[in-house]
């Protein structure tokens, strides 16, 4: 019979990716899973029939309660409150085989789900991701199933807007984030416009501990103007494409030594959406 350590070591990649989808922050996600260990090893497990059903509920729930008590949290953060990049490509949290297990790990995924309840969004995760029955859905959050198929259609619609699948085809996506780099390696602003689309938003997370915007920029001319203006004071230093959250991103560092993330959001062969993550303590993962 396997150790209990073996049995939950066996899971915790599982659990560390359904946890960060959940919260968007890897510190968060690392915690929630401790303390399902913490719990796992203090049951009775000769009563429990399916480790991996058991230590899902454990998680989700916990991740429940960190997200209600985190949305306080995050509306009292300085500017956008954005998700920790993580990369992925190790198997760190889980498998990714599945379109619905790689899209929901994107980075622009990520974000959309803060627009959802914490009970909607463990619903949509359990659901898109994991593929669970409206069934089984409802032991883990504790509402009923027709309930639970409400939670998810209804963040269908405010996540999806429309789109089949959050990310475009790699191959787009790696063109677009090369020429981006490219733009930001000469300061030649031209090529931009043909990358970024009109209603193109850039977002970006200083957490005050590094300069950030305090709002959305929206319009691909004020974008243009604004990043024109940072490569105008503060040089790029160093960039390079790095992956994060399963697709390619770029790593920056100023003139001044500042780092930052870029991950982007690409449809129809256009960037719809930039993430500029500068809060140094959401950058230990994803510096290369």
């Amino acid at each position: 019979m396997a150790r209990p350590e073996e049995v939950f070591e066996a899971h915790r990649p599982l659990l560390l990716g359904l946890a960060y989808r959940l919260l968007g922050s890897m510190w968060d996600a690392e915690d929630v899973v401790q303390e399902a260990w913490v719990r796992w090893v203090g049951t009775d497990r000769a009563t429990v029939r399916s480790p991996r059903a058991f230590l899902a509920t454990t998680v989700t729930r916990l991740a429940l309660d960190q997200l209600r008590s985190a949305r306080v949290t995050r509306e009292a953060y300085t500017g956008p409150w954005l998700p920790e990049p993580v990369p992925v490509g190790d198997g760190a949290l889980g498998p990714l085989d599945t379109a619905e297990l790689r899209d929901t790990v994107s980075y622009a995924a990520v974000h959309l789900l803060e627009r959802l309840s914490p009970p909607e969004r463990a619903v949509f995760v359990l659901r898109e991701a994991f593929g669970l029955p409206y069934e089984e859905i409802a032991e883990v959050v504790g509402s009923p199933a027709a309930t639970c198929r409400q939670y998810h259609h209804r963040a269908r619609r405010r996540v999806r807007s429309g789109r089949d699948r959050f990310a475009s085809s790699p191959g787009e996506h790696t063109e677009l984030v090369a020429r981006f780099l490219d733009a930001a390696r000469s300061g030649d602003l031209a090529p931009l416009r043909e990358l970024l689309s009109e209603d193109v938003v850039a977002w970006s997370d200083g957490g005050g501990k590094a300069r950030a915007y305090p709002v959305p920029l929206a319009g691909r001319e004020q974008v243009i103007e604004v990043f024109g203006a940072l490569l105008h004071g503060n040089p790029v230093r160093e960039a390079r494409v790095v992956e994060l959250n399963g697709l390619p991103a770029v790593w920056a560092v100023g003139a001044e030594g500042d780092e930052q993330a870029i991950l982007f959001d690409v449809e129809a062969g256009r960037v719809r959406a930039l993430y500029a993550v500068r809060n140094p303590d959401k950058l230990s993962r994803a510096r290369p």
